[in-house]
Order: structure tokens, then C-alpha cells, then sequence
């Protein structure tokens, strides 16, 4: 199983990335991807997932005007967009594959890859 996160970088305030997760090794339709991120010292935020069976998606409050989750299911493959990007959005963001929406909101999954580091600069 492989879940990997790339696309992350150096970026100035107000500025836009966008996340790519590329899935293997496992059934990707019947899971839920999501994103989620950790910045030093602080907690693990859950962002957004997505159902790829009926594309339902979530967002936690503090990004649901700015990203948007997005899926390639020819390509295994969830996007995150990011826009309007603001410091306080620099982590490690990673993704995540679980069961269902309401286990990723509470955090809880079956896999999840490395992350990839977003740096936003003011």
C-alpha cells in the first residue's frame, strides 16, 4: 500500500499550491481519501476527504473556503487545491485512506503515506 503526497514547496501569502496523493496497492475506489496536516508543535488537523465511490466531500471550517478536494479516479489519484494560502498553513500535509467520512473526521484511518512539506511565507 502506498499513499504518496507530493506538490508542496515554498509559497508567499495569498499565493496558491496544489497537493497531489497517488494511491496503490489497494482497492482505491472503496476508500475515502483525505488530507490532513501537522505543523510543529501542534496537533494533527484533519482538512478535507472524499469519497471516490460518489465523490462526497468535507471540509474541517478552517480551510473550506480556500482548498478544494478534488479526485482522478483513472489515475488513483486526490488532488488538494490551496488557495489564499496564509502562514499559518505551513505543515507537513499528508494523505490518508479510511472507511468513511465520519472516520476521518474523528482522524481515523487505515493508511496513510509520508507528507510533504508547505512553507507560505508573509
Amino acid at each position: 500500500v502506498q499513499l504518496q503526497a507530493s506538490g508542496g514547496g515554498l509559497v508567499q501569502a495569498g499565493g496558491s499550491l496544489r497537493l497531489s496523493c497517488d494511491a496503490s496497492g489497494f482497492s482505491f475506489d472503496d476508500y475515502v481519501i483525505g488530507w490532513f496536516r501537522q505543523a510543529p508543535g501542534k496537533e494533527r488537523e484533519g482538512l478535507s476527504c472524499i469519497n471516490i465511490n460518489d465523490g462526497t466531500t468535507d471540509y474541517a471550517d478552517s480551510v473550506r473556503d480556500r482548498f478544494t478536494i478534488f479526485s482522478d479516479n483513472t489515475k488513483n489519484t486526490v488532488y488538494l487545491q490551496m488557495n489564499g494560502l496564509k502562514p499559518e498553513d505551513t505543515a507537513v500535509y499528508f494523505c490518508a485512506a479510511g472507511y468513511s467520512l465520519a472516520a476521518m473526521r474523528l482522524g481515523v484511518y487505515v493508511y496513510r503515506g509520508q507528507g510533504t512539506l508547505v512553507t507560505v511565507s508573509s
